[in-house]
């Protein structure tokens, strides 16, 4: 039975700051729900710390509101403990980028098959606007005494170099991008990246609403010229990486995504930049080696009996999962 709107949509009241572009993040993973074909009695949302994490309350799905910075760590465990659930994780650019950001990288070397959405605004909604990992070098947004005296984080490059073998780029007030975007982040096999750019009318008054759709710069009819313009529409860019490719063929390819990922101002290219169909999964790792894995993975044990002892042993399956 197809979903509806409602369906996924609780009754609690949203307090978001009004014109906030978490709204359109919101909108745009319910809408997403409601189109793929997945049991919402198997979805899990994570959030973290930050005016995002609030969405597992506005989500009519299993949510786990986590602490600052380990959103991954909690949802990785999830994944990996029952691999059935169709694992979301929902972070914010300071959340995933800055306290979070070496759970971040290794995510991307393990490749577990799920999903992970940053709402990136550039500030610290929360916290009441200091610079956030992704805001430029020199910039001074509204709070800030000073200009920023960091250089900017570049999530694409960032997932790139840590393994994400799927990495993309919307924008909050294009619902239907985002949506569509985010429905083959969940489609692909592996850990995806969805990279949202997001107004903050609150704090960051440089990326605004109007700024993203160009209001400041107009054509000769005196038309907005959007900046946000669509990579694979636009270009007919191809961000897929297959198997039969030869290794020229995929640093061609690598190095396009380097070359996009450094556009920023005038033109920001929105889209999918990078799908890498031939990594495996980390949950095909394990199961190559505990050939039960699949068919008997954490959740399906039965961990403790009434008496509360254990009633079985995971000491051959911590072993195997140490990293040294």
């Amino acid at each position: 039975m197809a979903l509806k709107l409602a369906d996924v949509k609780t009754d609690l009241h949203n307090d978001w700051c009004p014109g906030c572009g978490d709204f359109g993040i919101e909108a745009s993973v319910q809408m997403a729900l409601t189109e793929i074909p997945v049991d919402i009695n198997r979805v899990v949302i994570f959030s973290g710390i930050g005016c995002h994490g609030k969405i597992v309350h506005w989500t009519n799905t299993f949510g786990i509101h986590t602490l600052h910075g380990r959103l991954m760590p909690f949802a990785q465990g999830a994944k990996l403990a029952n691999p059935d659930l169709e694992v979301i994780a929902i972070g914010g650019d300071g959340d995933g980028y800055g306290i979070g950001a070496g759970h971040f990288m290794h995510a991307g070397r393990r490749n577990i098959d799920m999903t992970y959405i940053v709402h990136d605004n550039q500030v610290y909604g929360l916290t009441k606007g200091q610079a956030s990992p992704t805001q430029g070098l020199g910039e001074k947004t509204k709070s800030l005494p000073e200009p920023n005296i960091n250089s900017a984080v570049n999530p694409i490059m960032l997932a790139l170099a840590s393994g994400y073998t799927f990495i993309s780029r919307s924008y909050a007030f294009d619902s239907r991008h985002l949506k569509e975007t985010i429905k083959r982040a969940i489609a692909h096999r592996g850990l995806a990246l969805v990279d949202v750019l997001q107004p903050c009318p609150t704090y960051n008054d440089i990326n605004t609403k109007d700024w993203y759709g160009g209001e400041d710069r107009r054509d000769e009819k005196n038309r907005p010229i959007p900046r946000c313009y669509d990579i694979e529409k636009t270009t007919g860019f191809d961000p897929t990486i297959t198997p039969e490719m030869s290794i020229e063929e995929v640093e061609k390819k690598t190095l396009k995504v380097i070359e996009l990922s450094k556009e920023w101002g005038d033109k920001i290219p929105i889209g999918v930049f990078y799908q890498n169909e031939r990594v495996s999964t980390y949950e095909d790792r394990i199961a190559d080696r505990i050939s039960t894995y699949k068919q008997a993975y954490p959740a399906k044990q039965t961990l403790a009996g009434k008496d509360a002892r254990p009633t079985v042993d995971l000491e051959y399956l911590s072993k195997e999962l140490l990293i040294s």
